[in-house]
């Protein structure tokens, strides 16, 4: 298949992109930022760099593609807040423009990258199903959850097929560590380097946690599937971040000090997500548990 990549040279998109390739696709990449970069295949994968919101380099992008993996966000639920009507601009309305783009180059599939930890807000039971009421908390899970909408919307309208991954948190190799998103990997380095870490609250939120080979094994069976659907994508399991900095601990040898600062309003408290609909229609569970994850993650770490 040829498949364009947004935001393909991102945590998770890098690793996505390195898989198209393992499994023989050819690969188109517009991201702002040339970060991994994949020189393994060069004959089979091109990268563009533009913005997302380039209209004219979209259209131009789409020519001749069977297929759409939409990952580009330019907020991170902690910040999304700080400016909604930026939010809505740089993600939701450009996220609409593609949705027209791809129907003006007549390309059909998608598979869009939605937040299992923010579109449901706080759950009214656990572990959460797709059919959970949504009520996010932030600007972040209410864009994410609006273009969702739009994608029925084109579903219904004009014969789109989405394929809608609530992801939950992923983490792993190529993750930032600038603190704003990924606690495993700003933990990890702040634990190996000695510095202290600072989490809002008492260190209770709970979420679920799935290491990035997960991420990238449910995408390639979601391009699999042949009609649209919206699945959770998650470990399962709910673990804490003092059980996080615990593993790490654990993982490294080394004791951490914490600093507890005050707890954020538009932090959801608990979110664990329910996977059996991905288990039964796209045959796909993770493989690897909390701690085989943080450990490969801080090998990949100590080569750095």
């Amino acid at each position: 298949m040829r498949i364009l990549v947004l935001g393909g040279t991102g945590f998770i998109g890098s690793h996505i992109v390195d898989a198209l390739l393992n499994e023989g696709h050819t690969v188109k990449v517009i991201d702002r930022t040339l970060k991994h970069i994949n020189t393994q295949s060069p004959h089979r994968v091109e990268y563009i760099q533009s913005n997302f919101s380039d209209s004219l380099v979209l259209l131009e992008a789409l020519t001749g593609i069977d297929a759409v993996i939409h990952l580009v966000s330019s907020t991170v639920p902690g910040t999304s807040n700080l400016d909604p009507v930026a939010d809505i601009q740089s993600n939701l309305v450009n996220s609409v423009n593609l949705f027209k783009a791809m129907q003006q180059a007549g390309v059909k599939r998608i598979i869009y990258f939605s937040s299992g930890g923010t579109v449901y807000g706080n759950p009214n039971q656990l572990p959460i199903l797709e059919s959970h009421p949504t009520h996010p908390i932030s600007s972040y899970g209410i864009i994410k959850l609006a273009i969702e909408n739009y994608l029925f919307m084109h579903q219904e309208l004009y014969g789109l097929t989405p394929v809608i991954l609530r992801l939950s948190n992923p983490y792993g190799p190529r993750q930032g560590h600038l603190g704003s998103q990924g606690v495993i990997g700003t933990f990890l380095r702040l634990i190996m380097q000695g510095q202290p870490i600072k989490i809002w609250g008492d260190g209770s939120i709970i979420r679920d946690y799935i290491y990035i080979s997960d991420a990238v094994s449910a995408c390639m069976s979601a391009l699999k599937l042949e009609q649209s659907g919206v699945f959770n994508i998650g470990s399962g399991q709910g673990d804490s971040l003092l059980d996080i900095i615990k593993e790490i601990e654990y993982c490294t040898g080394k004791n951490s000090e914490i600093i507890f600062e005050p707890s954020r309003g538009f932090d959801v408290k608990e979110v664990v997500l329910d996977t059996s609909l991905a288990k039964k229609l796209l045959d796909w569970k993770p493989k690897f548990s909390l701690r085989e994850g943080v450990e490969k993650h801080h090998k990949w770490l100590e080569l750095q």
